[in-house]
């Protein structure tokens, strides 16, 4: 019954961040409409991020703990990223502070599950060394942020782009392997998992350009 309870409150929240990512994605950027249909997205996502890593828990599936995981640190932190434009109203950095160490750890620990997964003729280790390694260089990105070293005025604004449409990107990534059984057989199981990725990065370059980023002030 919990399971089923989670997995429900899953695939709904799921549904509605797709929703609501693939609007904000298609649709005008930063006006009011944007604000509010991003706010649906970000308490979708991290809901079901949240209740992948309870039912991953529940019935052992690496694959939904780690996307859960990454998930979870992608919408969070981009989240945070838009506290950091108003800089008197931060409040306690504790919190994202957490979710970078957080998402340090799991990085690492999915690096070394995907070698050992190699090591054991198990292709499926290259998905986590990829999620570990993206990981990683977003964590990267934050401590260099969060230390005052940041290269750019409005970096809070590319941290926030890249972020949340990652986290999309992330859970794009997940319901089409998962559902993979539903499309037509002729489709190689790769396309799954690169397409989102291909398609949408692109647009994340696209949209950090045509926000000109000015020098930091010496």
């Amino acid at each position: 019954m919990v399971f089923s309870m989670f997995l429900t409150l899953h695939i709904i929240t799921g549904a509605i961040g797709l929703l609501t990512g693939i609007l904000n994605i298609l649709r005008k950027k930063g006006d009011h409409t944007h604000k509010l249909i991003g706010r649906v997205f970000y308490v979708s996502m991290l809901t079901a991020s949240i209740s992948a890593l309870v039912l991953a828990s529940l019935h052992s599936n690496y694959f939904l703990f780690m996307v859960g995981i990454f998930t979870l640190y992608m919408v969070s932190s981009g989240q945070y990223y838009l506290r950091r434009k108003q800089k008197d109203k931060l409040g306690s950095k504790t919190i994202e502070w957490g979710i970078t160490i957080l998402m340090l750890i799991s990085g690492l620990v999915f690096i070394g599950f995907g070698i050992l997964t190699l090591v054991k003729s198990n292709l499926f280790g290259l998905v986590f060394l990829t999620f570990g390694g993206l990981g990683l260089l977003f964590v990267q990105q934050d401590f260099k942020n969060y230390t005052g070293k940041a290269t750019t005025d409005n970096y809070w604004l590319l941290g926030h782009i890249q972020r949340m449409t990652g986290s999309f990107i992330a859970a794009l990534t997940a319901f089409l392997v998962v559902n993979a059984k539903y499309f037509p057989e002729q489709i190689p199981g790769f396309v799954y998992w690169l397409l989102p990725t291909v398609i949408l990065t692109p647009l994340i370059n696209k949209w950090c350009r045509e926000y000109k980023v000015k020098k930091v002030s010496s």
